[in-house]
């Protein structure tokens, strides 16, 4: 199976989080920071267990650093390092 490139894993990521805050993907914007798009505490970790489950890497140990999280443009990268390691 081919591993998902950063604009497959940003559309992914763009879905997840428009599904957990109520709104329509072509409405989040991935330049955004993730507490301005509406994603509260429990939504970051349904954001979290999608990550793991959907790109199969466990984020404690995959080098992704709280910077990373702060907008989907730098998780989807940090997700793609991840993966391609």
């Amino acid at each position: 199976m081919k591993k998902p490139d950063i604009k497959e894993i940003k559309k992914k990521l763009t879905e997840q989080i428009a599904l957990s805050v109520g709104e329509e993907p072509s409405d989040i914007k991935s330049n955004m920071p993730m507490h301005e798009l509406g994603l509260d505490s429990l939504g970051l970790v349904e954001l979290f267990v999608f990550i793991e489950k959907e790109f199969k890497i466990q984020l404690m140990e995959s080098g992704i650093s709280q910077e990373d999280i702060k907008k989907i443009d730098s998780l989807a990268v940090s997700i793609s390092n991840a993966i391609n390691n």
